[in-house]
């Protein structure tokens, strides 16, 4: 359901007449930032500030000019009053190239900018471009919904954009100042990517056993259902860093007296209370979407199956966990995006993972180490949710079909 929709409702005459004011508003904002913010910055080397560039000057007038055509495009199919399919492709065929051609806006900012005397000096994307590409991500999801698009589509064009950006970086982007920053750290970037992925697969996994086989107590023995639920809601409400904190003492208690334990590797720092609080995090969203799914199986389905002549064990594995497996995927994708997201504070802790990049360059004032760990969580995130996201809704609408 498109954004605007949400709202309450006005006549059924204005609504059929109305702009998109979503796009509308997204292509002003964009517009305003691509010619009233500082679109790059160039440093001489990693230490000093930069100094800001404007659009016309980073990218040229005739770069300014063709990102502007593309906005004020977007802009005019946005204010029409019909929303025609064919409106709504064009505006994202706009959104799409313009998100194409920013890279080489960075390749032409930095050949006009950079002297290639200064084999230190950097470029670093500015306000406006951050901007753009922050509201270009929202557009897209907008003209998603108004298109009533699978996720799938849209994965795939971000990974045809995420592709290209990948290539401009690797091959003609080396003075950008986070091309430098992921050069300069090579290694170790790969190994915190290795662990975030591990952290956050594990924590996945075992949250989901555990959820399910809560929901599964919880729907047979309903008088715990309200004590369960409580005591995952409190779990909720402890801030993550003040959780990674409790766990502190308790598990340096126990690697300290039981040896079997520190043989295991359990510490009060590192993987050991990342992995326990990330799990404790994941199991409201995994229990509770694993026990509504189930629970919403039509009894009339279930006396049919009965009628057919099966067990309750074929009942519950040949029927109702089918129909519950849409609702029980949305709950992996909530719970695997919380994960992503809660694992970088785990650095905090020695447990290592993209974070420790971001609070490295918080610690130096370098924006551009922040980045090298926020953006990959960012695009982890956007892939996950969009993967678990469309295998859902392809399995909702198979069932649906059936």
């Amino acid at each position: 359901m498109p954004l605007m929709d949400a709202l309450p409702m006005q006549s059924k005459g204005w609504i059929k007449g109305r702009p998109n004011w979503v796009m509308t508003l997204l292509s002003i904002v964009m517009l305003v930032a691509l010619w009233g913010l500082d679109s790059v910055s160039v440093a001489a080397n990693r230490i000093v500030a930069g100094s800001g560039y404007a659009s016309w000057e980073a990218f040229g007038w005739v770069g300014g000019a063709l990102a502007s055509l593309l906005l004020l495009f977007v802009l005019l199919m946005a204010w029409q009053p019909t929303h025609s399919r064919l409106n709504l492709l064009s505006q994202l065929a706009a959104i799409t190239l313009l998100l194409l051609l920013m890279p080489f806006g960075l390749m032409a900012a930095s050949a006009a900018l950079i002297d290639s005397q200064m084999p230190q000096a950097r470029l670093s994307a500015g306000a406006a471009y951050w901007v753009v590409l922050f509201c270009a991500m929202l557009a897209l999801v907008e003209l998603r919904l108004r298109l009533a698009l699978s996720r799938f589509w849209i994965a795939l064009v971000m990974l045809g954009v995420g592709g290209l950006w990948w290539l401009c970086a690797s091959l003609w982007l080396d003075r950008l100042a986070l091309v430098q920053e992921f050069q300069a750290r090579e290694e170790a970037f790969w190994l915190a990517f290795s662990e975030h992925l591990a952290m956050v697969s594990i924590a996945v996994g075992v949250s989901i056993v555990l959820g399910i086989i809560l929901a599964l107590l919880i729907r047979r023995y309903r008088a715990i259902q309200r004590g369960a639920f409580a005591l995952l809601n409190f779990f909720q409400t402890i801030p993550s860093l003040a959780l990674f904190g409790l766990l502190l003492a308790p598990l340096a208690w126990v690697s300290a007296n039981v040896p079997f334990a520190a043989t295991l590797g359990i510490q009060g720092i590192g993987w050991t209370p990342a992995l326990l609080a990330l799990v404790i995090y994941s199991l409201l969203p995994m229990v509770r979407n694993t026990y509504v799914a189930l629970e919403a199986v039509s009894p009339d389905v279930l006396d049919a199956a009965s009628g057919m002549g099966m067990y309750p064990s074929q009942r519950f594995w040949q029927v109702r966990v089918p129909l519950a497996l849409p609702i029980l995927l949305e709950g992996i994708r909530i719970t695997a995006v919380q994960a992503i997201g809660l694992t970088a504070v785990a650095a905090l802790i020695g447990a290592g993972g993209l974070g420790s990049f971001i609070f490295q360059g918080l610690g130096q004032a370098a924006m551009d180490m922040v980045l090298l760990g926020a953006l990959p969580i960012l695009l982890i995130a956007l892939m996950v949710d969009a993967g678990l996201g469309a295998l859902s809704e392809a399995l909702r609408q198979g069932a649906s079909d059936d």
